[in-house]
């Protein structure tokens, strides 16, 4: 403000000037900060505001004090000594505010009116600056916005406002300290550093463990700081130091897509990282656990899996590690085909090892994988993905032995109808390639499998059907065995006769123990050309003993018409 220059009289009608009483409704609001005593130009006494809403609205019409008269009664409804006072402020704050192109849009005041504007100035005590309402903002209120859960900023008590502008404060603090730490980083991947004077210099800037660990806890703080204030989620992976440089690839569902996925905000997250690294080939350590985290979300992502082998082997990382991970994976997802897959491919990794090494190493290996598939059996017996990659692991190492004949025998010891394991004991006994023809399907007969075997398996299975002669599993591995060793069906009929007394000889008389001794039976006949006795035995079947199939062997009759 110009210095004042002498004092001059006080010209008439410019003492005491306030706006008009009707205008007092512009300072209804309460004061700023500090609870304020001093009269206002309308002569009222403004309270101390409840909310920063209201102190904003009050330090408005107080850098305003004839705007609100003016605005209810028109210019030409003020005194003369008001319309004096407005128009001072407006010449006061335009003078003091005008800059470059402005100014020459500012009436110039000679020397003579400008001592009379600021002297006005000065006796009315007028702000020289006013403050304005933003465009978007339809009350000087609505300029603080709203908060992440839609409430008006407004409307906060000054301590809350102070508290919120504290945590602002805070974050934009450790934004700086972030910055710093990638601008940094970055220089560092370039080998250059900035001096004193503001030029890079090549240096070699080894980064510590206790630099990243302080960046991830500034990370957290700030994403808890977001999240509060602004309602934004931030990621693990951004919060991570680990994954900078990564720009990760979100999915992007169709405009017209009837139905999105709605994917959790965590593992959207990782999932677009995987896309970025997958997309630039990267197979590092950091790659490996991402494969574990996504996995531990979803372990039926066929994708993260062939991705996970493709760092494991490029890595070389141990393959025994890779399968103790992998054990705890599969105990928690007892029916998931990719676990197992997995498994297929690192025991394909590891077999050129096993090979070529001492005889105790795979037969280690074998034992451990024995042993974690007992336990993965021990909860569901009937597993199939299991026993697909136990007759693999079999194939694979050789493991035609004993001890595999006696695993089956104590699972089935444990439940004579468990058919998982009659089938995996007859591929065992049947596939040993040191007794059997390869190539030869498993229907087929095999001279090459000794006859002390065939005798073996054919007593084994005729004594587990005395336990339960209604098993279909021990009937159909006795056919199995004797089709293997080329015998005729007619080689067991003293036993398959012991399960069906008085056929045809009345309903009082007749006693069939099993109905699958009665088929076996029905097929020995026909094997010795004994075609009525072999129809009586399907009649029987579909007229009693197993009528909810009489359709089946109705037809099985008409194959016995037919030579079939």
């Amino acid at each position: 403000m110009p210095p004042k220059g002498k004092a001059a009289p006080k010209p008439k009608g410019t003492e005491n000037i306030k706006p008009s009483t009707s205008s007092s409704n512009s300072t209804s609001s309460p004061a700023a900060q500090q609870p304020t005593t001093s009269t206002s130009p309308s002569g009222n006494t403004p309270t101390a505001p409840s909310t920063i809403g209201e102190r904003s609205q009050q330090r408005f019409h107080e850098s305003r004090p004839f705007d609100a008269a003016r605005q209810k009664l028109g210019l030409s409804g003020l005194s003369q000594a008001e319309q004096t006072g407005w128009v001072s402020s407006q010449l006061a704050a335009r003078s003091s505010t005008s800059t470059g192109s402005s100014r020459r849009t500012t009436p110039r005041l000679g020397p003579k009116a400008q001592r009379e504007l600021w002297r006005h100035v000065n006796d009315a005590s007028l702000p020289i600056r006013t403050l304005k309402n933003k465009k978007s903002a339809p009350t000087p209120a609505d300029v603080w916005g709203t908060d992440r859960a839609g409430q008006k900023i407004a409307g906060y008590s000054i301590a809350r406002y102070e508290e919120r502008a504290a945590k602002r404060t805070a974050l934009t603090a450790l934004q700086v300290t972030s910055r710093a730490f990638r601008e940094a980083r970055e220089r560092a991947k370039r080998g250059l550093v900035v001096t004193r004077d503001h030029r890079e210099q090549p240096i070699v800037l080894v980064e510590s463990a206790k630099d990243v660990q302080e960046e991830k806890q500034r990370r957290r703080q700030m994403a808890a700081l977001r999240r509060e204030l602004y309602g934004e989620m931030t990621g693990e992976f951004r919060q991570d130091p680990e994954w900078d440089g990564v720009e990760p690839i979100p999915q992007v569902e169709p405009e017209a897509a009837l139905a999105t996925i709605s994917y959790p905000e965590e593992y959207a997250e990782a999932i677009s990282y995987l896309r970025a690294v997958m997309l630039q080939k990267e197979y590092s350590p950091r790659c490996l656990r991402l494969t574990d985290h996504i996995i531990s979300m979803n372990a039926a992502h066929y994708t993260v899996w062939l991705y996970r082998a493709a760092n494991v082997f490029a890595l070389q990382l141990p393959i025994p590690d890779e399968i103790d991970w992998l054990n705890g994976v599969a105990l928690a997802n007892l029916k998931n085909y990719q676990i197992w897959h997995h498994r297929h491919l690192l025991v394909d990794n590891y077999y050129p090892t096993l090979a070529s090494g001492p005889p105790s190493t795979l037969s280690r290996f074998a034992d451990s994988e024995r042993e974690f598939l007992s336990a993965i059996l021990a909860h569901d017996t009937k597993n199939y993905h299991v026993w697909s990659y136990r007759s693999y692991l079999v194939s694979k190492l050789g493991l035609f032995d004993a001890a595999e004949i006696a695993a089956m025998a104590a699972l089935i010891g444990d439940d004579v109808r468990n058919n998982s394991a009659w089938s995996h004991r007859f591929f065992v006994v049947f596939s040993d390639p040191r007794q059997s023809t390869p190539g030869t399907a498993a229907t087929d007969a095999d001279p090459a499998v000794p006859r002390e075997v065939v005798d073996r398996e054919a007593q084994y299975a005729m004594d587990k059907i005395y336990l339960a002669p209604q098993n279909q599993s021990a009937w159909n591995y006795l056919r199995g065995v004797l089709v293997k060793g080329g015998r005729g069906m007619r080689s067991v009929e003293g036993f398959v006769s012991e399960f069906v007394r008085g056929l045809g000889e009345g309903e009082e008389r007749e006693d069939v123990l099993s109905t699958h001794a009665l088929d076996l039976l029905a097929e020995i006949c026909k094997e010795k050309g004994e075609r009525e006795r072999a129809d009586l035995c399907l009649r029987r079947l579909g007229e009693k003993w197993d009528r909810i199939r009489v359709g089946y062997w109705e037809w099985r009759r008409r194959c016995l018409d037919d030579g079939q």
